[in-house]
């Protein structure tokens, strides 16, 4: 049976305050509402509950930039929380008041939830849509020995421990691609937590830096986040989790090309703080749709090679509830929780 996952699956004291305060956005100025009236955010917050660096940190980066140079609203500051798979930043935005917020999130944000055991969950906030799904890219330094995917795995399944992996947060896409991967190679749900060793990030940045400096045999991140090392010659890509090959890395095989049937796509989208008005919601999908039909938009996916996934309203709850469903029994099958 074909194991294939597609995943549609300490902080400074300035920064809670920018979190957790009720902005000009919100209240009686006429620029927000908490009531049931119209609402009209001119401004909107933009947390990215990772460090700089990263896929979630270009989202946030990109829906910023969009926003403002489309004219749509006036300001949207990007604030960073990075830490435990955006589980740090999903708890802070619990108490924020201001409704017009929006938070990137995605899969990695499904997976962290239930290995870090967060007591604020996906289905405490609100969700806005969901934005992009892209596939994930297996990479290693340039002059590594691993000249394929196969002898890599291969190399994991014989020596565990030895061979460490890097990736985004624990839980997340990319220690789920690792773990799909040596599942598919062979090894049980009892075998793979002690044989992979995974090596977790809170931003690209640091995934980048072990990888470029030897420290670890191998990295997983979205294309995106690795495709200008790729190009310098900095890293060498073994596969591409999708479906198909990509076109911004023309040539580098398929996972399942490569001899282990798995896809696994990352997709990222946006929430809100949880209990805001109706018509608070139907203002942030408001912006965010005008945001999605823009040219720029179009041109920010075609560039970091995002697919569009665009998804909103009652359709939106329906995908997360199940996405929230598969991730949970992929993290079990392949034993990580």
């Amino acid at each position: 049976m074909k194991r294939t996952r597609t995943a549609l699956i300490a902080i400074a004291a300035a920064a809670a305050l920018a979190l957790t305060g009720c902005s000009a956005q919100g209240g009686g100025d006429g620029t927000g509402t908490g009531g049931d009236e119209e609402a009209a955010f001119t401004d909107v917050s933009i947390i990215v509950p990772a460090d700089p660096g990263g896929g979630w940190d270009q989202t946030g980066r990109t829906i910023a930039k969009v926003l403002t140079e489309q004219d749509i609203v006036k300001t949207a500051p990007v604030t960073n929380v990075g830490g435990a798979g955006g589980t740090i930043g999903l708890a802070q935005l619990a108490n924020v008041k201001d409704p017009a917020t929006l938070m990137v999130n995605g899969l990695v944000m499904v997976g962290a939830i239930e290995t870090n055991g967060s007591q604020v969950r996906l289905e405490d906030a609100t969700p806005i849509a969901r934005l992009t799904d892209e596939a994930l890219v297996v990479v290693v330094p340039a002059d590594s020995k691993y000249e394929d995917l196969k002898s890599l795995i291969d190399d994991i399944v014989d020596n565990g421990q030895a061979v460490t992996v890097t990736g985004g947060s624990a839980g997340g896409a990319d220690h789920i691609l690792a773990g799909l991967m040596l599942e598919a190679a062979g090894l049980g749900s009892a075998e793979i937590p002690t044989t992979l060793n995974y090596t977790p990030n809170a931003g690209g940045g640091e995934a980048v830096s072990l990888i470029l400096g030897g420290k670890v045999a191998a990295g997983i991140s979205g294309v995106a986040e690795f495709q200008q090392h790729i190009e310098a010659g900095k890293m060498r890509a073994l596969a591409v989790s999708g479906e198909s090959e990509v076109p911004q890395l023309p040539g580098v095989p398929t996972i399942t090309e490569a001899g282990y049937d798995v896809v696994l796509t990352n997709w990222r989208g946006v929430i809100a703080p949880g209990g805001i008005s109706d018509a608070d919601r139907a203002e942030l999908e408001r912006i965010v749709t005008e945001m999605h039909d823009t040219a720029e938009w179009k041109k920010e996916l075609e560039t970091k090679g995002w697919a569009d996934a665009f998804l909103t309203g009652p359709e939106l709850d329906d995908f997360v509830t199940q996405n929230i469903t598969d991730v949970t029994g992929t993290l079990k099958n392949i034993g990580l929780i």
